[in-house]
Formats: structure tokens, C-alpha cells, sequence
């Protein structure tokens, strides 16, 4: 049994930005499923003070700062989370990395400095707590300079670092490392000195014993210049130490035999069923209730790296075809604005909501027959892995963990039943309008079509299969 601090800056449900939030509120639970002693650790937003059963652990001094560590339960499962009280820099309300406007708080570099040096304080044993961790997981840029400042102690745990999106770094200015008070030893080229900015990714990148990435296609491209942000070159030079590990997803919660949000339930034995999703997601929206045109379906955060542009300069050629088209989401608000402008123009064919709904993004996951996913790039995605689970086929750019987990469908993998999804290569609005077609095509071949299906709701995307691998890395470190 390995003893493991499992540190994130969010973790679902208790604060989610993203789908770092949905690996640090399962990972750790398919650990413990394994045997594993873990401890999950997150600062203690606003947010987080209607949470039930949180008790006081210590008080420790850090930066000349009281600094409290509380406790709770992960909901529904047996993890404890201790999270770091410092109300000067975690009690804040909405996204706890920007604010209502969208810019990056001000004393991110302060605040997440703080909360490293948390738990390093803890992984060495050094906060009344009486546990000390063989491995310390770090995720992210928020968790960036835990293995730098760990390699300065003496008997110290093993670091894994996980990378979910490179594209987000922690880079500050010089002036900010001064600031810290951080270690003369670790400024330089070869450590958190990225042309003369702080970066907190790179003391992750640099000093983790192991780093792991959320696909084995994301792992293979973020050594290239395309995809490496100016880190290409370090994690080539670290590529022995890199390894990609497609994310699990809860399948408790996403789960159509069972799913609550859902008006049907349904699996691949009763999947005729799924058709009723379709028809209470028609209702829902003020769509044409029609089951013979194809819906289809996207829940992604409005930006170009989702690919969404290339959606918009589709739709008026798809607006010609007998399809429907479903969107949740939002951001960019020229991307907004475009799509609320089409809605408009387009009640009987368009719905698009604004928004994040957990109960829709079921529906819709239910309810459509095709997703659309055609992002410039993809460290692992989700939503692929819960459309399959749905019966959903979804329609992809070859990219990241996309290129990972759909099969495309062409003769060959139809005939030996492996095709799970359409994908596309170049990212271009020609090759989704292209692989759109070929999606329509598809649906009007009723018995392919549910042999699709019924491959997708075969597949395993549970997080036993992605734990036992991390379980594998913890284990190679520490023998």
C-alpha cells in the first residue's frame, strides 16, 4: 500500500473549472478501490464553506503566515481532503484562478506559492498530522513548484507530475520570484527560469522524479513545437521519464442505465429506448420533434482551441441539410454573439444555451446522435468517452487523447466491429463539414449505425484501468 498526497487546486464537486477538476475528484477514488492510502489536497475557496463536516487540523507557519488545514470527506466516497484555510488568498467567490472579468488574479504567483508550500510541508511530515507520503502527485501548473522545492529536502517523498493542458504554464514575471523568496538555487535555465520569467510548470517538468500526461498521443505531441509552448525541447530531454495516461471517467455518475438527469434510462440491451432522450431534448429546446433527422450535439467551453470556428463556419451548409443542432456552453463573446445570432435566425434547427447545466450536458449526452469535437488539440477530452458510454457517436479531429479513443469508422472497422466515431485530420471547416457528411450517412443506415453504437457502449472508459497504471508508476518509483 502506497501512501499518497494527491494535490490539485480544484477537485469535483467541490470546485470545478475544467477536467482537472473531474480526474482529482475520481483518480483518487479508484486508488483507495485499489488499496491505496491517499489524501487529497486543495485550497479552501469561498465557495467550498457550505461543504458539510469540515473539522480543524493544525495551524502552521508559513511566509509568516497562519495557515490552517481543514478536513472533510470527498462526497460519496472514502477520500480525505484537507484544504488550505488562508482566507487573504482562497476566500474568493467564482473562478478561482481569474476574476469577473476574466484577467488573471492579480496574486496568482502569490497564492499558489503559498499553497505549494503547503504541501511540501505536509509530504515532509513537518504540519502535526502524522503522516508522511511515499509519492506526491502534483497536478498542473498551480502545483508546479512542489517537486522544485522538495528536491531541496533531505529523505523526500517520490513526485509525479501530471500535465492536463500545456497550454496553461503559471509564467510570471522575475520580479515575482524575488517576491516568493524563493530559493536562489532553483533560478536558472535549466530550472524555473523560462526566458527570464517564473515558471511554475517547469518546476514540475523539471524536477518530478515522473511526469504523466493525460493521453499517450498528447505525450508524443507535446515534444513537438506545434504543441510544446517553448517546452518541447525540455520534455523531449525528459521523454524517458514521460508517460501518457488516458483519464477514466466516473462511471457511476455517467451512466445511462441509471443516470437521474435523463427521462429514459437505457443500455446497450435496450438501447431503442435512447430515442425518448431524443424526444424530451427536442421538447426541452423548443426543437421540431422529429426522430428522424439526425441531432447533433456540443458542450464545450466557447474558444478556438475547441475548434469552435470551424463549427460556425460549417453551419450555414449544415443549416441546408435535414439535421438539427444542439450547444452548450460558453466563452469567446464574438463566438456567442454568432451563435445567439443564428439561434435567432434559426429556432426550428439551432438551440444554444449559454451556460453550464450538469442536467442538460446528460440530456444532451442522451439525447443527440451525433457529438461534435473537432479541437485544434486535446490532451484527453471527455466528453468522446461519455458520448460512447451514451450511444452517441461522436465526430473528432485526430488530436490527443480524441486520436486515442475513437476508432474511425471505415470498412475495415466496421466489418470487425471496432468502429466507434468518425475522425477527421486537418483542421480545416472542409474536413468537418466533410466528416459531418459522413456522419448523416451513417445514421441513415440504421443497422451500421447501432452496430456503432453498441462497439461504443462496449468500451471500458472506467478509472480502474488508468489507476492501475498510475498504481504501476508509483510502485517503479518507489522500489
Amino acid at each position: 500500500m502506497k501512501k499518497i498526497l494527491f494535490v490539485s487546486s480544484e477537485a469535483h464537486p467541490l470546485i470545478k473549472t475544467g477536467g482537472l477538476a473531474d480526474v482529482a475528484g475520481s483518480l483518487p477514488k479508484a486508488l483507495i478501490e485499489l488499496g491505496q492510502d491517499i489524501r487529497l489536497l486543495i485550497p479552501y475557496y469561498q465557495d467550498l464553506k457550505t461543504t458539510e463536516h469540515i473539522q480543524y487540523r493544525c495551524t502552521i507557519r508559513i511566509n509568516n503566515c497562519d495557515v490552517s488545514l481543514l478536513e472533510t470527506q470527498l462526497p460519496n466516497s472514502n477520500v480525505t481532503v484537507w484544504m488550505v484555510d488562508y482566507p487573504l488568498f482562497f476566500a474568493i467567490s467564482g473562478n478561482p484562478y481569474s476574476d469577473e472579468y476574466g484577467q488573471s488574479r492579480h496574486n496568482n504567483a502569490a497564492r499558489f506559492h503559498l499553497f505549494c508550500k503547503v504541501a511540501v510541508e505536509i509530504a515532509m511530515n513537518r504540519t502535526y498530522l502524522d503522516w508522511k507520503p511515499d509519492i506526491v502527485h502534483c497536478n498542473d501548473w498551480q502545483t508546479g513548484l512542489i517537486p522544485a522545492l522538495l528536491t531541496l529536502e533531505p529523505h523526500r517523498p517520490k513526485s509525479v507530475f501530471t500535465i492536463h493542458n500545456l497550454a496553461y504554464q503559471g509564467l510570471f514575471p522575475q520580479a515575482e520570484y524575488h517576491n516568493l523568496n524563493l530559493p536562489k538555487q532553483l533560478w536558472h535555465a535549466d530550472g524555473l527560469e523560462f526566458f527570464d520569467m517564473l515558471s511554475f510548470i517547469k518546476g514540475g517538468l523539471v524536477y518530478a522524479d515522473q511526469i504523466t500526461t493525460v493521453s499517450p498521443t498528447y505525450a508524443l505531441e507535446i515534444q513537438t513545437t506545434q504543441f510544446g509552448y517553448g517546452l518541447e525541447g525540455l520534455l523531449h530531454h525528459r521523454q524517458a521519464s514521460l508517460s501518457g495516461i488516458i483519464n477514466g471517467i466516473d462511471t457511476h455518475v455517467w451512466n445511462p442505465n441509471h443516470d437521474p438527469c435523463i427521462t429514459q434510462n437505457y443500455g446497450i440491451e435496450t438501447l431503442d429506448k435512447k430515442i425518448l432522450n431524443k424526444t424530451a431534448l427536442q421538447q426541452r429546446l423548443s426543437l421540431p420533434v422529429e426522430a428522424n433527422i439526425p441531432i447533433f450535439g456540443i458542450i464545450s467551453r466557447l474558444v478556438e482551441q475547441k475548434g469552435i470556428d470551424l463549427i460556425l463556419n460549417c453551419l450555414d451548409e449544415m443549416l441546408n441539410m435535414p439535421i438539427q443542432f444542439v450547444l452548450l456552453g460558453s466563452g469567446n463573446n464574438e463566438f456567442e454573439h454568432r451563435l445567439q445570432n443564428l439561434a435567432h435566425l434559426y429556432p426550428q434547427k439551432i438551440s444554444v444555451t449559454l451556460a453550464y447545466d450538469e442536467t442538460l450536458a446528460h440530456q444532451i449526452e442522451a439525447g443527440v446522435d451525433i457529438f461534435l469535437m473537432p479541437s485544434r488539440f486535446e490532451p484527453c477530452g471527455l466528453n468522446q468517452l461519455y458520448s460512447q458510454r451514451y450511444g452517441t457517436i461522436p465526430v473528432v479531429r485526430t488530436t490527443g487523447g480524441l486520436a486515442d479513443t475513437i476508432v474511425d469508422t471505415l470498412p475495415k472497422s466496421i466489418a470487425d466491429n471496432t468502429a466507434t466515431g468518425i475522425a477527421f485530420h486537418e483542421s480545416s471547416s472542409g474536413a468537418l463539414i466533410e466528416a459531418i457528411k459522413r456522419a448523416i450517412v451513417l445514421f441513415n443506415h440504421p443497422t451500421t449505425w447501432r452496430n456503432i453504437q453498441q462497439n461504443c457502449m462496449q468500451k471500458d472508459f472506467s478509472w480502474r484501468n488508468s489507476a492501475e497504471q498510475y498504481l504501476n508508476i508509483y510502485n517503479d518509483m518507489t522500489y
